[in-house]
């Protein structure tokens, strides 16, 4: 049960979280007259809900098994560069 719990946990924080901040995004590259490349925006904003969700999320949800690990520094920030 709480390994359902946390996988609907993680896509609704994805889902909702993603979406808003995909919307935010693609307003100000509208306002800015950018319309190319819009989506590179909504996968930058999915690899970091991905890396806050590994570095410090996973911790506070409802499983507790034991493959929970920080990403390392040299991973995060290859993910935060890309």
């Amino acid at each position: 049960m709480r390994l359902f719990l946390e996988v609907l946990r993680i896509l609704l924080i994805f889902f909702i979280s993603g979406s808003f901040y995909s919307m935010v995004l693609s307003i100000v590259y509208k306002s800015m007259g950018v319309s190319r490349f819009e989506w590179l925006g909504a996968v930058a904003v999915l690899v970091i809900l991905f890396v806050i969700y590994r570095n410090r999320w996973q911790f506070k949800g409802w499983y507790k098994g034991e493959e929970k690990a920080v990403l390392s520094q040299k991973t995060t920030r290859l993910l935060l560069s890309f």
